[in-house]
């Protein structure tokens, strides 16, 4: 399967770093209209997770491009990875799909639904697979919960809270740090978990959000209250507006009827903890693949197969679209809006 990747900032470096853990896959090019990086040398590319192993490409085997109609025209390559900014994900996509090639792009699809709508119309008419790179859903402590709330071993879901908090992006800030084409935390590091929301809970009906912007001029703090079909007490936090020095954080607490469930990422070894009514609680370990191995994975496969991703699918990624805008609404407005 040979694949070329465009853009070469931090979601390249994850995507590099998982496509390596995969058999019978080669990166055979490589397009960052900027030039910068074009050299293989991607070491001093950092983000808010993963390792901190840098990156370095062997380019004797990758062609670099900054013309991305030329890249395009790559000789045998038939995988495009979309790892540039959201301002360019409309553009990018429609073009490779144009030209019959598989296509997975990075969250957040698009920074409006019309513009979502824009790309799903493109894949209903497209011969090559697309798919939406919504890590989270196969993140091994989160996969642990969907099959939890799923199969109802623990009981009903009676509350959910997700969380995802970070001092401002010290990286790719000309394009994070412009809201109205980055949508600001909302968009770019929230809608991990409003994702996260529709795969458990289904669409939301409505939302509720309250949030401010700090850095973007877009939200850069948003918390959400989700009205889901099942009756479960549903909300969201993310952000970019911690001070500097905070770091990264993402968390979540579930409540069952039979136990509780919490997941914190900065306590090591004992990230995911199960209460179920004795003791001090369990600590779980969640083995699995690496959440960036274990789509691109998913992705290839399908590629391989020619069919459609169902696990989650640009109708997903266009929902999302959706919900994340409602929530930008609601704050503006300071009303519950229906998505």
């Amino acid at each position: 399967m040979k694949v070329g990747i465009v853009g070469l900032g931090f979601m390249s470096v994850a995507h590099i770093k998982g496509y390596r853990q995969l058999s019978g896959v080669e990166i055979v090019a490589v397009c960052n209209p900027s030039g910068r990086r074009l050299d293989g040398d991607l070491s001093a590319v950092v983000g808010n997770v993963g390792d901190l192993d840098p990156v370095r490409l062997d380019m004797s085997s990758v062609t670099a491009y900054r013309d991305f109609d030329a890249f395009l025209k790559h000789p045998g390559m038939t995988v495009v990875d979309v790892c540039t900014p959201t301002k360019t994900h409309v553009d990018l996509c429609l073009r490779a799909l144009a030209e019959g090639l598989n296509v997975i792009c990075e969250k957040p699809l698009a920074r409006t639904s019309a513009e979502a709508e824009r790309i799903a119309d493109a894949v209903s008419k497209a011969s090559g697979i697309f798919m939406p790179a919504m890590c989270l859903r196969f993140w091994p402590e989160w996969a642990w919960l969907k099959e939890a709330i799923d199969s109802g071993r623990f009981g009903k879901l009676q509350a959910l809270h997700l969380r995802r908090v970070a001092e401002p992006p010290g990286w790719g800030l000309d394009n994070y740090l412009a809201g109205e084409e980055s949508g600001g935390a909302l968009f770019d590091l929230h809608v991990h978990d409003v994702d996260f929301v529709h795969y458990c809970c289904g669409r939301p009906q409505r939302v509720y959000s309250s949030g401010f912007s700090k850095i973007s001029g877009a939200v850069d703090h948003v918390l959400t209250q989700y009205t889901v079909q099942s009756g479960a007490c549903v909300s969201a936090e993310g952000s970019w507006a911690m001070t500097p020095g905070f770091g990264f954080n993402m968390s979540y607490t579930a409540i069952f009827e039979k136990a509780t469930a919490d997941y914190d990422l900065s306590r090591a070894e004992e990230k995911l903890r199960l209460f179920s009514g004795s003791g001090d609680g369990e600590v779980i370990q969640c083995s699995g693949q690496d959440a960036y191995a274990g789509e691109l994975e998913y992705f290839l496969n399908h590629v391989r197969n020619g069919t459609k991703p169902a696990k989650v699918t640009i109708a997903d990624a266009l929902a999302v679209t959706e919900t994340c805008t409602a929530e930008e609404q609601s704050i503006k407005t300071g009303e519950c809006v229906a998505v």
